[in-house]
């Protein structure tokens, strides 16, 4: 009786692990042929007239506008925070 029991427990477990195992590979492929169905149906964005390859912003001046708006801010709060 306990051999059969184990026989259905390994069974059981076999075809549980097949099912996860037909699962994932079926979403796999799908998830492929659909990124490859949307890369075909949908055209890369137009690149915009406005941005020039030699004219693009430099990291350290968004950086010093982005400081002085926290500062800006500190300095409001701690005013604000002061009555």
């Amino acid at each position: 009786m306990d051999t059969e029991l184990l026989q259905e427990g390994v069974n059981l477990m076999a075809f549980g692990m097949g099912f996860v195992f037909v699962f994932l590979t079926v979403l796999v492929i799908v998830t492929g042929i659909m990124s490859k169905v949307v890369g075909r149906l949908v055209p890369e964005p137009a690149k915009s007239e406005d941005a020039r390859p030699g004219r693009t912003p430099s990291p350290a001046r968004d950086d010093d506008d982005v400081m002085v708006v926290i500062a800006a801010a500190l300095h409001r709060y701690r005013q604000r925070r002061r009555r």
